[in-house]
């Protein structure tokens, strides 16, 4: 069964809460950035990237499978539970050869451009760093045209 689209809603986070509202995931990936508003999605989009406890019944929902919740960063926004920025960014580096790499740069612009010019206050794990710099600079000319 193939969920509700974002093509039906005025706003990416009413769609989640449609959707997932009360499921027990929590966003992660290119879902968190949009939910974030670090990223504004793509129009009529199809596809939600969770975390999940077990497989659920959507097939354009992909459940990325975990025993527990421990360990992973959350924030709320009201019913809807999504990874954190740094827990967001961190994800998409340690899995970058299956992710949106167009969320990715633009998500990192996004929190760039509104956080003074500056990538002060993320927070990179340390084996993450060389993609983080492999991209950063692709990051800030992204909205410049630099």
């Amino acid at each position: 069964m193939i969920s509700l689209t974002s093509g039906d809603f005025l706003t990416i986070r009413e769609w989640h809460r449609e959707v997932l509202g009360s499921d027990d995931v929590i966003l992660r990936h290119t879902s968190a950035l949009e939910h974030l508003q670090l990223f504004n999605g793509y129009m009529s989009e199809r596809k939600i990237d969770v975390y999940a406890k077990k497989k659920g019944q959507y097939e354009n929902i992909n459940y990325h499978v975990v025993d527990t919740y421990d360990g992973i960063d959350t924030i709320c926004f009201g019913n809807i539970r999504c990874t954190s920025v740094n827990q967001t960014f961190n994800d998409m580096f340690e899995d970058f050869d299956h992710i949106d790499k167009q969320s990715l740069v633009e998500g990192l612009s996004g929190y760039y451009y509104s956080h003074g010019e500056s990538f002060d206050g993320l927070s990179i794990k340390s084996e993450n760093m060389n993609r983080f710099n492999s991209i950063k600079d692709w990051a800030i000319e992204y909205y410049s045209g630099g």
